[in-house]
């Protein structure tokens, strides 16, 4: 399809903008533009047209399933837009006076305490932007913890080999050293491998639970000792709590900090960059090192030094959507939900078995691995080309190649919020899929084909990204 500067008309116009009804005020001469920006010039008719044609491009939960693992992709009530959209919500000012914000926070508290209680934590903020700010803001209260204990010593985190990778960014960004451990045959933590790693210079771990291949540690609390009896910190990363909100609580498994991912397990529509919240919780004796704004600050009187890690309160539309979302499912729908997710995943796995191999034959929770190693071996073709065709079948393609423990994983997250008829449906196109690949290879190999781009050098727009439409002269 074309740019839009390719659809431009010289001196074409439309209105869509009222008057302007204040008196007019140019910027000073030297901070003013050279010459005037290039936009395009189009009437309404053809910029509707073009962006509902970008919209037909575009694979989201509403347009089909979404099995992207670990990103829980699952539906957003339009009641959540419906709140974050009210006026009181959506117009406010960050820096509007105390008494201007009193509905707001009381959507900020009311939250916090919500999600206290689901995580087992005894204080929570919203200010991250997202999941991987939300992890850098968690591995630094363990930071600050260690360093007003004059704790210096403290130069390591330890991390497992199926951790997001995220994770061992985040504790790098941090200032740590990052341990990896192998997991063990069972696709959990390697308790020997654990306390081997663990030593006066352990800061803390980095853990998820259940873990990326879609698994619960049954050995948690003895992991959460070992790291406490070491002097380190235990910091869970919340990417999975779909699989256990309302269920089991990270802070009753010993863990001392949290971040969430509101726009992943409490329902605001993601990806494509955004938006998202990372909500971080934290035990009490972790509490003086949270972050806090100034706004904040002021209005509680409270002129202690905390760390900041982004302006005011973080995404707080997000927290509205997440608020409404636990209020819509009550005390009951929050464990329904992830009994559910966990269910779902359950069926689909057991659907596809004889065909695709899980990496780990056992209960899953919310999320299951693909191994597509032996059927690689047998027809030659990869997790990529599997994931490629199911795009021709209007399934958005799992996680591929990911965890790296798995070296040729689908990892697959149907969520909550899918039918049974729907993952009768996904299984059919698994099974169609694994057919075909012994009956017609390079058919497979060549997908997809009803897309406007088939198969983009990925390593190309990886490495040298085309980011912007620069104009000719």
């Amino acid at each position: 399809m074309k740019l839009i500067f390719d659809k431009s008309v010289k001196g074409r116009r439309l209105t869509i903008l009222p008057e302007c009804d204040v008196e007019r005020e140019l910027l000073p001469e030297g901070e003013r533009r050279a010459k005037k920006p290039l936009l395009p010039e189009m009437s309404e008719t053809d910029i509707s047209r073009h962006y509902t044609e970008l919209c037909k491009q575009v694979h989201g939960v509403n347009d089909g399933f979404y099995p992207l693992g670990s990103c829980t992709m699952k539906y957003n009530p339009r009641i959540n837009e419906e709140m974050a959209a009210l006026p009181g919500f959506a117009g406010i000012h960050p820096l509007a006076p105390a008494d201007a914000v009193k509905g707001c926070m009381e959507v900020l508290d009311t939250a916090a305490s919500y999600l206290c209680e689901i995580s087992g934590m005894d204080e929570m903020t919203f200010q991250p932007a997202a999941g991987a700010h939300g992890e850098f803001t968690g591995v630094m209260l363990i930071k600050q913890y260690h360093v007003s204990r004059g704790d210096t010593k403290r130069t390591k985190i330890i991390v497992p080999d199926s951790a997001h990778g995220t994770n061992p960014a985040t504790a790098a960004m941090c200032g740590y050293e990052v341990v990896n451990i192998d997991s063990a045959p069972d696709g959990c933590v390697d308790l020997d491998a654990l306390k081997a790693a663990l030593g006066d210079d352990t800061a803390g771990l980095m853990l998820t639970n259940p873990n990326t291949v879609g698994i619960f540690d049954e050995n948690i609390l003895e992991i959460t000792r070992l790291v406490h009896e070491a002097g380190g910190l235990c910091y869970y990363d919340g990417a999975n709590l779909n699989a256990v909100m309302g269920v089991v609580r990270p802070g009753d498994m010993g863990f001392d900090c949290i971040h969430m991912n509101l726009h992943k397990t409490f329902s605001t529509p993601h990806g494509g960059g955004g938006p998202g919240a990372g909500a971080v919780g934290c035990k009490e004796f972790l509490k003086e090192f949270m972050p806090a704004s100034a706004l904040l600050s002021l209005m509680k009187g409270d002129a202690a030094e905390h760390i900041q890690v982004r302006s005011f309160m973080g995404n707080f539309l997000v927290v509205v959507r997440a608020l409404t979302y636990l209020l819509m499912l009550g005390r009951e729908g929050v464990p329904e939900a992830s009994i559910n997710a966990v269910l779902n995943a359950n069926y689909l796995m057991q659907k596809i078995k004889g065909t695709f191999t899980p990496a780990f034959d056992r209960i899953c929770m919310h999320e299951f691995v693909l191994d597509v190693a032996d059927f690689k071996k047998a027809t030659g073709l990869s997790a990529l080309d599997v994931a490629k065709s199911l795009i021709d079948y209007g399934m958005h393609p799992p996680t591929m190649y990911f965890p790296l423990i798995v070296h040729e994983a689908l990892m697959v997250e149907p969520t909550e919020t899918e039918s049974r008829e729907t993952l009768d449906w996904a299984a059919d196109v698994f099974r169609k899929l694994y057919q075909l690949g012994f009956d017609d290879p390079e058919y497979m190999h060549a997908s997809p084909h009803g897309t406007p781009i088939g198969r983009p050098d990925e390593v190309r727009a990886a490495r040298n990204p085309v980011l912007r439409w620069v104009p000719e002269g």
